[in-house]
């Protein structure tokens, strides 16, 4: 047991190391990280009781749970807000990698007008496919332009990236980073205590190579995300478009690559995608 807990300890060091770097350097003191580790502690431990069968854990057994006194426990009294927006949702995100869509059948699509007649392929168009017709295409196009991945002139509009990464929009970069972390997280954890059938997590590592070879690997591997990213998106958007109103799965498929000099300090060099 003593071996289990150390093992546990251990690779959860590993894991927030770089989330406490970014909380240092975004300002987080320690009283916000212990209170929104208080925050996780209970969240979690109410879903392990509810997973039991009990409904609502009463403040001794999420004590003994998580190891929290009775005070600290009281002291949360309702749930707590997510600052972060959702991504998963966003209309411009959608409409975006529809864009994405149209342009590997259409290279001359990477600029398109506003507005269009009949059937000509336009951005209101696809906003309206994109948002459902949910969202004016206005206010999606107006987003794009904020986080400087679109560009408008003259009635037209162009893309400016090739990859939804709001890389001008800090709020929006942390709630992208929750996300995909989490859910690698997510089938990591799943994996390990063997909640269902394995998901599909690999890596490959190497060490003792040039920086500039680290650097053509990680081209290659975003030439080749490119390609699996737009079969993904089209598998996606076929099964969503099919499921209809009946759908309640949900799936995220994700690829990093990261690289440093090992003989400086980590985090003084290296790229992330």
């Amino acid at each position: 047991m003593d071996n289990r807990l150390a093992w546990a300890q251990a690779a959860c060091a590993r894991v927030m190391r770089p989330l406490v770097r970014l909380g240092l350097a975004l300002g987080l003191k320690h009283r916000h990280l212990e209170e929104l580790m208080r925050d996780l502690l209970l969240d979690e431990a109410r879903r392990v009781w509810r997973a039991q069968g009990v409904s609502e854990p009463n403040i001794s057994q999420l004590s003994v749970t998580t190891g929290l006194n009775r005070k600290a426990i009281t002291a949360k009294v309702r749930e707590t807000a997510d600052a972060l927006p959702s991504m998963d949702v966003s209309a411009a995100a959608k409409t975006f990698t529809m864009w994405l869509q149209v342009l590997a059948d259409d290279p001359a699509s990477r600029r398109l007008p506003i507005t269009a007649e009949a059937q000509a392929q336009s951005f209101e168009k696809l906003a309206r496919q994109g948002s459902r017709g949910n969202v004016h295409h206005r206010a999606i196009l107006d987003e794009l332009v904020r986080l400087n991945m679109v560009s408008e002139d003259g009635g037209y509009v162009e893309l400016k990236a090739d990859g939804f990464v709001p890389a001008q929009d800090l709020q929006s970069m942390l709630a992208f980073m929750g996300d995909n972390s989490r859910d690698h997280l997510l089938a990591a954890v799943s994996n390990i205590l063997g909640e269902r059938s394995p998901m599909l997590e690999r890596s490959v590592y190497a060490n003792g190579l040039s920086l500039q070879d680290c650097e053509n690997i990680h081209e290659l591997v975003r030439r080749r995300w490119n390609a699996l990213h737009l079969e993904l998106t089209r598998e996606m958007t076929r099964a969503v478009d099919g499921a209809g109103d009946a759908g309640s799965g949900r799936i995220r498929v994700g690829i990093y690559t990261y690289y440093e000099d090992a003989e400086k300090p980590s985090g003084s060099g290296g790229s992330e995608s």
